[in-house]
């Protein structure tokens, strides 16, 4: 067995087709153009090209887009003030500031400050909240994208016992949460669950996301398993980009698995588009929920 290859790059480039007419449509019917301000504090060479794919992104779809880039000793008290004018922009519907800040600058104070309203990459404590109660609203920006993978993959969600590797706030838990909504059943790993192999070998759908290169070897993957990798890590050795799932390995039990990097990366993205659209929409006095 060989593992079916999941196309990100087509799910991905499907996705934007429709949010572009959305935004379209939206603008032609109210006037209003989607727009997302991204605030960069610092020259973290990484945060730097997403910050830069996420305005290519924004081009490609006909989005207004605003890229803050401020320098590393830039003041707490300044980037919140940045935060509240962009707040207050009418063209701006969506404000994402680039993680993590400067250790000087408290990331919950950052999160806290940004408009629930625009809120796009789903952080702030009121859209956490509405996610946790399954009340509509912006849906976290990676899990979402896992989501529509495993859905334009044709893998059914429902019934399957779903296996999320990793706890963050940012990945691990809001995933959790939104296969729980798919009605999956769902058991969550960490650093701290014993024998992980074991139990993520009962995983139907099997979701890593810790940060750590070639983690999930065959041996924890049930045959025939729809893995999806979230991790992204530079080897040292050789400064090649590989997943937290050692895919060649991994790639002759499973039966569908999903390569890095060239999928969830650039869906991630793609849902902050359609949460930015929503945002829009919104202001608008119209809702995609």
């Amino acid at each position: 067995m060989t593992a079916v290859r999941i196309n990100g790059k087509a799910i991905v480039g499907s996705i934007r087709e429709e949010i572009a007419q959305e935004a379209r449509q939206l603008e032609e019917r109210t006037g209003v153009k989607p727009g997302l301000a991204v605030v960069l504090v610092g020259d973290d060479p990484a945060s730097a090209v997403y910050v830069r794919n996420k305005a290519k992104a924004c081009e490609e779809v006909g989005f207004y887009s605003e890229v803050h880039k401020l320098p590393a000793e830039t003041t707490q008290e300044d980037v919140l003030a940045l935060i509240a004018e962009l707040n207050a922009k009418p063209t701006i519907h969506g404000i994402l500031v680039q993680s993590p800040p400067p250790a000087h600058i408290d990331e919950n104070a950052v999160i806290d400050a940004v408009d629930p309203a625009k809120d796009v990459d789903c952080f702030h404590p009121v859209n956490v909240g509405n996610l946790m109660i399954g009340k509509p609203s912006f849906l976290p920006c990676t899990p979402a994208g896992v989501i529509q993978i495993l859905k334009r993959t044709g893998i059914e969600i429902a019934g399957k016992h779903a296996v999320v590797v990793g706890r963050s706030n940012i990945v691990g838990k809001p995933m959790a949460m939104l296969l729980l909504q798919e009605n999956a059943t769902v058991t969550v790993c960490h650093s701290r669950t014993p024998n992980m192999e074991e139990i993520t070998k009962q995983a139907d759908i099997l979701v890593v996301a810790v940060g750590r290169a070639h983690l999930i070897t065959r041996k924890h993957v049930k045959p025939g398993a729809v893995v999806v990798d979230v991790g992204m890590n530079r080897l040292e050795s050789t400064g090649k980009l590989v997943g937290d799932v050692d895919y060649d390995d991994v790639a002759e039990v499973a039966g569908y698995l999903t390569p890095v990097p060239g999928c969830v990366g650039p869906m991630t993205i793609t849902m902050l588009l359609a949460n930015t659209l929503m945002a829009a929409g919104q202001l608008a006095g119209e809702s995609r929920a």
